[in-house]
């Protein structure tokens, strides 16, 4: 288990040194084959997804899923460290993608290459190292599912400290298109569209929907962007507006769509509506396992891959969401270290 928990830091060390980002983790996925080629696993990659079996796979038994991502986003500009140097200060390996999700990935990997060769579990296994999760593209997990054997749950790898997420919020990114009237600045114009999206942040300040839930709370809406003129000295003739609106699992998607298509007093379109909330019942035996060896759980107001399944699912990874994306990212050596013992702890408790 040493020899592992290290080889798996060497793994994670390895991957920050790769450019992965969304639509161009090749050199990861190669990195990520040689881990399976070492350790004699069979794998299957399509596209920059790499997935395996267990060695003693059943069609008989159930199956869970591991999966976690190896992409990245691009470094921000605030940024002191280069983000592709694995450099380790004070227990901390800094680095892009150390933290999301670089630790939860190398943590199962090194979890399902423990439990392989196993045999008589009651569950088959199945890892999957997917991409494009950071860009939700076609080519990542959503591409993967159909190839697979039914899944009956799956266990998510995100930074999430080793709590247990059982809930997901959804998300949904709105364009909302304010009309008005073109004219030269100099003249008095009463259609001014700029001064009429003061009626829709008004509105959008004013949403309101009543079904809570007790893990994730209400339906939240955060206007992110706001687009319009490009000449100091023409009103221009429209404004457009992004909504990022996250959703609990009181709602579909669809249904928060028709509330807003309804009451908005503008145009609005969704870019899609496929990235719904997630919930699993707290009598799952996985949830069930969890607070047998005492980990809390939570819901998450992040998104993953979890909106992209129809199958049960739990999110739970070492490193903490509040440093994804940020500048010279870091993981704890100590979280990847007992996380991998915690994921064989809480799989024991169920295989």
């Amino acid at each position: 288990m040493e020899l592992l928990i290290t080889n798996a830091i060497k793994l994670l060390k390895d991957l920050i040194t790769m450019e992965s980002f969304s639509f161009n983790e090749d050199k990861s996925a190669d990195r990520i084959e040689n881990w399976f080629k070492s350790y004699g696993i069979d794998f299957i990659r399509k596209n920059n997804n790499i997935y395996a079996f267990n060695k003693c796979f059943d069609h008989s038994k159930p199956t869970i899923l591991l999966n976690s991502h190896h992409d990245t986003v691009k470094p921000n500009k605030g940024y002191t460290n280069d983000p592709f140097e694995s450099k380790v200060e004070n227990g901390k390996l800094y680095g892009l993608g150390s933290n999301d999700a670089g630790g939860a990935l190398v943590s199962l990997i090194a979890v399902f290459t423990y439990l392989y060769s196993k045999e008589n579990l009651k569950y088959n296994l199945v890892i999957l190292a997917s991409a494009e999760e950071e860009s939700s593209g076609n080519n990542g997990i959503a591409s993967i599912i159909p190839l697979l054997p039914e899944i009956d749950f799956a266990i998510i790898g995100e930074p999430t400290l080793m709590k247990m997420a059982i809930a997901e919020k959804g998300l949904i990114v709105f364009d909302l298109k304010v009309k008005g009237t073109s004219s030269h600045a100099a003249h008095v114009n009463h259609d001014n569209p700029i001064i009429n999206s003061i009626d829709i942040l008004n509105w959008i300040n004013n949403l309101y929907f009543e079904k809570k839930s007790n893990l994730l709370g209400t339906v939240k809406t955060t206007v992110t962007q706001i687009n319009s003129g490009n000449q100091h000295n023409v009103v221009p003739s429209e404004l457009v507006l992004v909504l990022d609106v996250r959703v609990n699992e009181c709602y579909t998607n669809k249904e928060i769509f028709e509330l807003l298509k309804v009451s908005a007093p503008c145009e609005i379109k969704p870019r899609s509506l496929n990235l719904n909330s997630s919930f699993i019942s707290i009598d799952h035996p996985i949830v069930k396992g969890g607070s047998i060896i005492n980990i809390e759980k939570y819901g998450s107001p992040t998104l993953s891959d979890q909106s992209k399944i129809n199958f049960p699912s739990i999110k739970i990874g070492p490193g903490d969401s509040t440093r994804s994306h940020t500048a010279n990212e870091f993981i704890y050596l100590n979280e990847i270290k007992k996380a991998i013992p915690k994921y064989l702890d809480l799989l024991n408790t169920i295989i």
